[in-house]
């Protein structure tokens, strides 16, 4: 715990300022909740600016939001995407998340959920369990709400069993049919 030291006072009846303190281990040796918390909230998102240019191939394992041009393939299957108001995207997008302010031209495809906001625009196909297009957005394509296959999908119904048709009860001396 910081104490201040009454030795060292500066000039002037000013108040010391304190030193920043590197933050108290929790009970495990970890960081305290709230610094962890904190820390949590500050995920690593990276940003292109509205200046950049990027022509082929984009992989990454962090969120992104792209303020600029990109032409070719996105593919960010586990994180979330963030097309900003200025940003111009002619590519094939693979995400976790998509959430379009500016333009897409091109498939998306989202594991989790595409929003259009109210200024965005999506030109191409969307493949994405829960789709959000607001009042104002534009979009042109079609739209394919598949669900997750799993445990979570909902039963089929059983196969119906109807039983086999009798055939027709003939009475003695009546002429036999013949079916063709």
């Amino acid at each position: 715990m910081w104490k201040r030291d009454e030795s060292v006072r500066p000039a002037g009846g000013q108040q010391p300022v304190a030193a920043p303190q590197p933050p108290a281990p929790g009970p495990a040796g970890g960081l305290s909740p709230r610094v962890e918390a904190r820390h949590n909230m500050e995920k690593d998102i990276v940003n292109i600016g509205k200046s950049v240019v990027i022509k082929g191939e984009l992989n990454g394992s962090e969120d992104l939001t792209i303020e600029g041009h990109v032409e070719g393939t996105i593919q960010l299957r586990e994180h979330v995407l963030t097309i900003g108001p200025n940003g111009r995207i002619k590519a094939q997008v693979f995400a976790k998340s998509v959430i379009v302010l500016g333009e897409v031209t091109g498939n998306v495809t989202a594991s989790d959920k595409v929003d259009i906001r109210d200024a965005g625009s999506v030109d191409g196909d969307i493949i994405s369990p829960r789709v959000a297009i607001a009042e104002g957005a534009h979009f042109r394509g079609s739209v394919d709400m598949q669900r997750k296959s799993g445990p979570q999908a909902a039963p089929k119904p059983a196969a119906v069993v109807q039983p086999a048709p009798q055939p027709a009860a003939v009475s003695p001396g009546a002429p036999a049919q013949q079916r063709a």
